[in-house]
């Protein structure tokens, strides 16, 4: 359906309405972002490769020319470069885990999820690699088993057990990393279990610099390793501790009403200090920890759906599970933990000046946010199976005016004629024929944003210029 055609059913949704009764749009939308490079991700991309180069570095300065002539050298040989490879590799997963704000607001913090999960792969792979092949080059050279060689590095190496429980460890965690093994276990066990890759950093840490060929000596080499250990163990401090202390200090936020947009669906709003001085921009997120009963333990990542307006703050969420349900009943005045903003899923990161959202259910929300910071002429999808499904159509309503945004409300199951007829290379050519000269933002349920990029890509549309948010973090 076009906005017009919709206008009338989208009376049927709930209305939003924030504390004191006053109505959720805000005042005439702020001028649009200016839009930010690429060159903060390209730093950082470079800083990873060329501490990868270092972190090897040492290995080949030590190693003479053709003092690798049999296969137990060889194999000695790829365990240590493996190792180095690992060691850093763990430095570097940690420190994408340390919620450091340079890091959170550059890369993104759903960017950083992506590499933070290929990665593991890559470093689970090293790991046992390093493990595989040491054990097998020793065992060659001393005419041990394999078998008999573990039990004399377990026996006769200093920190080496615990070594072995870093990796056992660090498979566990790799395993969980499997997405269907992770959306089978509760999002807390997972995040708990998730956080013992701390616990392998420090059990590793030992064997590296007792047992290292290149970081056992006294110099240079083992100095930058023991700086890069500190560094890391200092952007985890104040990631995730210092920084959000000073955060919730300076704003105080509460819960200042709870609004059902939906029979399954409410707002959240939410009031504290000095809001106009946060450094918010609309798609962004931040992890909610709601300190009542039975929600104070669990913090989960929701974005606003409302750009920032010094005023109040708004998250509209979905109830899926125990933890959602529970926050439909949040009282007002509840205290409030927060971590962020993160993301970098928002107008400034855009790459041309114009550009159309693709939304799902309750993926409206970051979305909604964003309309208020893009240059007018964007163009939005908003995709439900009911009317009753649409979320913020009134403001939705407004900001098509305000912002001079086209607005279709495509209503149907995915086997529907019309939202199949919508959703192809052809249809949304018809409804945007610049296409493949705008950005486009993707928000909603795995299977939406899997088939929209599909068929984006099908359209010509460049992988660069889609951007996406997807409810898994």
């Amino acid at each position: 359906m076009t906005y017009q055609d919709m206008h009338a059913a989208g009376r049927r949704t709930g209305t939003s309405v924030p504390y004191g009764g006053r109505s959720a749009a805000p005042p005439p939308p702020p001028p649009a972002l200016p839009r930010r490079g690429p060159g903060g991700r390209r730093a950082l991309s470079a800083l990873f490769w060329l501490g990868l180069v270092a972190a090897v570095l040492p290995w080949w300065l030590d190693t003479p020319a053709g003092s690798l002539a049999g296969t137990a050298d060889l194999l000695t040989a790829a365990g240590r470069i493996t190792g180095l490879v690992a060691g850093y590799l763990l430095l570097v997963q940690v420190l994408m885990m340390s919620r450091l704000g340079v890091l959170e607001r550059g890369i993104g913090g759903e960017r950083l999820s992506r590499v933070h999960r290929d990665l593991g792969a890559t470093l689970l792979v090293t790991v046992l690699a390093h493990l595989s092949l040491l054990v097998v080059g020793y065992a060659r050279v001393q005419g041990n088993s394999v078998t008999g060689q573990v039990g004399v590095l377990l026996r006769d190496f200093d920190d080496l057990v615990s070594a072995f429980v870093a990796a056992g460890i660090l498979v566990l965690v790799g395993c969980t990393g499997v997405r269907t093994v992770r959306r089978a276990l509760p999002y807390e066990l997972w995040y708990h279990l998730h956080l013992t890759s701390y616990l392998a950093l420090l059990l590793g840490f030992g064997h590296q610099f007792s047992n290292g060929a290149q970081l056992f000596p006294p110099g240079p080499v083992r100095t930058g390793w023991i700086a890069a250990y500190l560094s890391v163990a200092a952007a985890l401090v104040w990631g995730r501790l210092v920084a959000p202390l000073l955060l919730n200090l300076r704003h105080r936020l509460r819960v200042a009403d709870v609004v059902a947009e939906s029979p399954d669906t409410v707002s959240i709003y939410l009031t504290g200090r000095r809001l106009n001085q946060l450094d918010l921009l609309g798609g962004q997120y931040f992890r909610w920890r709601f300190l009542t009963r039975g929600c104070w333990w669990q913090s989960h990542p929701f974005s606003l759906s409302a750009a920032a307006n010094g005023r109040w703050l708004r998250l509209t969420v979905k109830v899926v599970g125990g933890h959602t349900a529970d926050l439909r009943d949040l009282d007002p005045g509840t205290r409030v933990w927060v971590e962020g903003p993160s993301g970098t899923f928002t107008a400034a990161h855009r790459t041309r000046e114009r550009a159309l959202l693709i939304a799902g259910g309750s993926g409206i929300g970051p979305l909604r946010a964003m309309l208020e910071e893009l240059p007018p002429g964007a163009a939005l999808v908003y995709r439900a199976r009911t009317p009753a499904d649409v979320l913020l159509h009134r403001e939705l309503d407004w900001l098509a005016e305000a912002r001079q945004t086209a607005v279709w409300y495509v209503i149907g199951s995915r086997d529907d004629a019309g939202p199949r007829q919508v959703m192809s290379p052809d249809g949304l050519r018809r409804l945007v024929p610049d296409l493949t000269r705008r950005d486009v933002y993707l928000c909603g349920p795995p299977g939406l944003v899997d088939q929209s990029v599909r068929v984006l890509r099908q359209a010509g549309v460049p992988r660069r210029q889609i951007h996406l948010a997807p409810f898994e973090l």
